[in-house]
């Protein structure tokens, strides 16, 4: 139950930013362009190193556990939106121009619609790095959830408990990434076909 608190908070956090991200340097052509490479950049750093400064800006607990799942899903789900919006036929972003559509009508009648089959791709990548994410934060600085659990088990030896705990999380990861997966197909194929 903590385990699955923490990742649906840090899923929803890494889906709003990540979005928001991408929406507004897709959308503005020299914010992106200047943006997307310390995005990329950002996101090559391995995150674990980023963990002391995230345990001195939100201690243990579960913040920490929900930032730290959060900074692995925020980048990847910006940088397909970014690419997405930036994949919009012209002719759609100037017709919505030409209405005199403000930014929010424009992003939520022209620019989703339009990227949502790539957009949801990057939210399934999102996915399983939260998930990652969320779990490392466990292991490194909390007392409860499957993270902790895991690290327990591993420091005592303990092979059940490790299979068991990694065979929950395998299933859980299977089983919400094939749905997501079918959904995805069906997005793509709707785009291509029309």
């Amino acid at each position: 139950l903590e385990s699955m608190k923490a990742f649906a908070a840090a899923l929803a956090i890494a889906i709003a930013v990540g979005l928001s991200i991408g929406l507004w340097l897709g959308f503005h052509r020299l914010s992106g362009d200047v943006m997307e490479p310390m995005l990329v950049a950002l996101y090559s750093i391995p995150k674990i190193t980023l963990y002391p400064i995230l345990l001195l800006m939100f201690g243990l607990g579960i913040s920490a556990k929900i930032a730290f799942g959060a900074i692995h899903g925020i980048i990847p789900i910006a940088l397909f939106t970014i690419t997405s919006v930036r994949n919009i036929k012209p002719v759609l972003i100037k017709t919505g121009r030409v209405l005199g559509l403000s930014g929010w009508q424009m992003a939520r009648g022209i620019l989703m619609p339009a990227a949502l089959p790539e957009i949801f791709t990057g939210l399934r990548v999102g996915f399983s790095l939260t998930l990652i994410g969320t779990v490392l934060g466990e292991m490194f600085a909390s007392q409860r959830g499957l993270g902790y659990m895991l690290k327990t088990a591993i420091g005592l030896h303990n092979v059940d408990h490790i299979m068991s705990v990694t065979f929950l999380l395998v299933v859980f990861a299977t089983v919400v990434s094939s749905i997501l997966l079918a959904i995805d197909g069906r997005l793509h194929a709707r785009a291509s076909a029309g």
